[in-house]
């Protein structure tokens, strides 16, 4: 026994070129149907969120689903999944594809060799499933603007949810971060995780889409605009307290990777931002409060 709902649409090309487009939604419970063997052309995101299970892979490897969980469905890929007969299980389903998904992927958003992800808490991704089910509402004209977005919204809800990641996000990456203003190659990053620098670079590819060092520069440049931007401090100071000891190599790299010298960055934020500068950067929990400007 179980009930399910759910609606199929066909974006039109010029949506597409949004990015994300949804194909479909649907919410189901109870003992479903056996789904597959089958191969789609297209990304689907199944969200179980109580009940158990088990997903078959190509290979022949059978894994059990314990919600709340992830199953990923992507193109090509045979899969073959079902709800125990004893336990059935609740799910959200979305089917969507287009350009914006190569990127998803590169970035670990989106893990077609993880089919099934553990998560920590399935509420958030069932309630971007369910603005996408509110838009799929018959007559909507919004229709394939607002189910696009909210798969945007979907794919950061459960890249959030993994199980793997704490509250602040992957725990390697937190790590990284936290150390990122200090003198140590990817291969002492590596050793403080007790990994191999070969395991950092896997998990961050995973986590981040790139590899360590340009994790670390992405953290580094971050911060060295909130200096710039914030504060008055010498161009100098502000590479020394990112972690470059020599002021003109900073300066290029900041200018290669960020499109402007850092002076120029810096004049182009202080025209934008009322108030004259602070000395010190802001806290992003306490962020001050800007007066409008007088006349």
């Amino acid at each position: 026994m179980y009930h399910t709902w759910m609606r199929y649409f066909t974006p039109g090309p010029v949506h597409h070129r949004l990015g994300l487009v949804c194909l479909g939604v649907g919410l189901q419970h109870g003992t479903l149907p056996t789904v597959g063997p089958r191969t789609l052309d297209h990304h689907v995101a199944v969200v179980v969120s109580a009940g158990s299970g088990w997903y078959l892979s190509a290979d022949g490897r059978r894994t059990t689903v314990t919600a709340p969980a992830l199953l990923w469905l992507t193109p090509g890929t045979p899969h073959h999944y079902a709800a125990d007969p004893g336990t059935g299980w609740d799910e959200a389903f979305v089917d969507f594809t287009g350009p914006a998904t190569a990127t998803y992927t590169e970035l670990g958003y989106i893990e077609p060799d993880r089919p099934v992800v553990p998560l920590s808490d399935a509420a958030p991704a069932r309630a971007a499933i369910g603005r996408i089910a509110r838009a799929a509402r018959p007559g909507n004209p919004f229709l394939e603007v607002e189910t696009g977005a909210a798969v945007h919204e979907l794919l950061v809800a459960l890249r959030r949810a993994r199980a793997d990641t704490n509250a602040d996000g992957d725990p390697v990456l937190a790590a990284l971060a936290r150390d990122a203003f200090q003198p140590l190659s990817v291969a002492e990053h590596a050793a403080r995780h007790g990994m191999t620098p070969a395991e950092l670079r896997s998990a961050v590819r995973r986590a981040a889409g790139c590899s360590p060092k340009d994790y670390l520069l992405t953290v580094r440049l971050g911060r060295a605009k909130e200096l710039l931007a914030a504060t008055e401090l010498p161009v100098a100071a502000v590479a020394r307290r990112v972690g470059y000891d020599d002021p003109a190599y900073f300066s290029r790299l900041f200018t290669r990777r960020v499109g402007t010298a850092p002076i120029r960055f810096r004049e182009q934020q202080g025209r934008s931002v009322h108030g004259g500068w602070s000395t010190s950067v802001p806290d992003p929990e306490h962020p001050p409060t800007i007066l409008p400007r007088s006349v």
